[in-house]
């Protein structure tokens, strides 16, 4: 880890670190035959060897396998380069998809591979984003809320993060954080109108900060 954390972040990630203990034996551990290798080190490692064979065009939109079934190549991509958030989103989508908890020829449970790109890299905010708009997407707002808590305090200019955690404290009607992860959002050309016109909606975009 190459810079310093916010203070709020640093203890979400000792608490994942706990968290992550206790689920390592369910979820497996991270050696890997090949890898683990870290999805931001794009260009300084061969990811592409594995994303030719695995994660091709076909599996990343959950239309087919490519070297067999869909869950066992996107259980390859994801044993190979566990922080890979497009194979996490696509694992939580065909998950979805078929309504079950575990995909088909994958080794582990959808949230098992979340648990497994936490463990492995703790820093990374764009898993905890994507880790939560799949549990915004089963339901679990508040859950939904903490991980994209913690993936703000870690990107805390992305503009995507910033408006999906806008929109879930406007689920809440806390409209002051609502507000004021919308303007984050929108001070980056964010171009989704959604929050900022429910937010107008409600009469609370143009309240004063407080």
């Amino acid at each position: 880890m190459n810079k310093l954390l916010h203070p709020l972040a640093a203890a979400a990630l000792a608490l994942s670190a706990s968290a992550g203990a206790q689920a390592a034996n369910y979820c497996g551990e991270l050696k890997n035959h090949f890898g683990p290798l870290d999805y931001r080190m794009r260009g300084q490692v061969n990811l592409e060897i594995v994303e030719d064979a695995h994660f091709t065009p076909d599996v990343e939109a959950g239309i087919k396998g490519s070297t067999g079934e869909i869950g066992a190549d996107l259980d390859y991509t994801l044993r190979a380069i566990p922080n890979h958030p497009r194979a996490l989103a696509t694992m939580a989508k065909v998950g979805q998809r078929l309504r079950t908890t575990k995909v088909p020829f994958a080794k582990f449970p959808v949230e098992c591979y979340f648990n497994r790109a936490i463990r492995f890299a703790p820093d990374d905010g764009v898993v905890r984003a994507t880790y939560g708009n799949y549990l915004f997407t089963m339901g679990k707002t508040d859950e939904a809320l903490k991980m994209f808590t913690t993936a703000v305090e870690l990107l805390p200019k992305d503009p995507t993060a910033n408006y999906n955690l806008g929109l879930l404290y406007l689920k809440k009607k806390d409209y002051a954080n609502a507000r004021r992860h919308a303007m984050v959002a929108y001070d980056q050309d964010f171009p989704l109108p959604g929050l900022k016109n429910k937010l107008v909606a409600a009469g609370e975009w143009d309240k004063p900060a407080q």
